[in-house]
């Protein structure tokens, strides 16, 4: 497709690369989510780091482990710093991970688990960030950066090549959530191009909106804070290239509100019985806020991740 960073070849080439554990994720037409349209759920966390991000950093994993360098750093609200332990820790890899210290407990405990180096610093995802890529430059090592980084895109994109066999319905939909853009931008990207009547949506919680609100304008918008329990997708200041990307295979973002976050949870684990984190219920929360845009039509949901802290998770859900 003209106007993005993606390239087809090389997500077919990703998916030989990657192990077989994190591909072809179950995809079931979920009967009982009643909610007016025909709910196809892609779980994406039936794997051993319970997200989908490790299917870009087996990519990036393979890679380091041919070249001279065999270090790298990356910034993670949790779950790429899990799979990028993961995909290191059989390669030999040295891994380091930078994180907000306010992380979600249960993915920082998961990433020392896994072996890589765990650093916390006293401020946001943006701060880990900066962190990470001042470890980057003093070491001279791997900087991995989520989304701006096109293994991350490109892993994520292999989920587009399952998905697109199974789009055959009325009128379908695809709902991804949006946080740094990889997911989105990756099967946005496939799907596009070969499956272009689809209609692609990202979703976004309304205390963390950057990136929808840059891909309405056509320009970056950056927020002071990000205040949402969708911490896989709070962040603040989009990054340039992946919203160009974002404007080409996406059909519309859209921002979902928190009570509609939460009673997404409820109803993956009343009638899908899936524990999953809050973004992982975005594409939910975007049905029950406008029923009427999805009535009759075959909806497919990813369920991007399940790392939740257990404690937070039972007030949620009311447990």
């Amino acid at each position: 497709m003209q106007g993005t960073r993606l390239d087809m070849d090389r997500i077919r080439a990703a998916r030989r690369v990657i192990a077989p554990v994190f591909l072809d994720s179950p995809l079931y037409r979920c009967e009982a989510l009643e909610l007016g349209c025909a709910v196809d759920i892609k779980l994406e966390t039936a794997n051993p780091v319970r997200s989908f991000k490790a299917r870009g950093t087996e990519v990036v994993a393979s890679q380091l482990a041919t070249s001279d360098s065999r270090a790298v750093v990356c910034a993670s609200a949790g779950n790429l710093g899990q799979a990028l332990a993961w995909s290191g820790r059989d390669r030999g890899l040295d891994v380091t991970v930078v994180a907000s210290r306010f992380a979600t407990t249960a993915k920082l405990d998961r990433i020392r688990a896994l072996g890589a180096k765990l650093e916390l610093v006293d401020g946001d995802h943006e701060l880990a960030r900066v962190r990470a890529a001042e470890i980057a430059r003093y070491d001279g090592i791997r900087l991995l950066e989520d989304s701006l980084d096109l293994e991350t895109c490109e892993g994520a994109a292999t989920i587009g090549l399952e998905l697109v066999d199974a789009l055959h319905g009325t009128d379908p939909a695809v709902l991804i959530a949006l946080g740094g853009g990889a997911l989105a931008t990756g099967v946005g990207y496939v799907l596009k191009t070969l499956a272009p009547a689809v209609e692609v949506i990202c979703v976004q919680p309304l205390g963390a909106p950057a990136l929808t609100r840059s891909w309405h304008e056509r320009r970056v918008v950056t927020t002071e804070t990000a205040d949402t329990i969708a911490d896989g997708v709070a962040g603040r200041i989009p990054i340039p290239e992946v919203l160009d990307d974002l404007l080409v295979v996406a059909d519309d973002a859209v921002l979902v509100q928190e009570s509609s976050v939460v009673a997404g949870l409820r109803l993956l684990l009343d009638h899908a019985g899936l524990v999953v984190e809050p973004s992982a219920a975005l594409g939910i929360a975007a049905i029950l806020e406008d029923r009427d845009r999805f009535a009759g039509r075959q909806v497919v949901t990813i369920v991007c991740g399940s790392n939740v802290d257990q404690d937070k998770y039972r007030r949620w859900v009311g447990l």
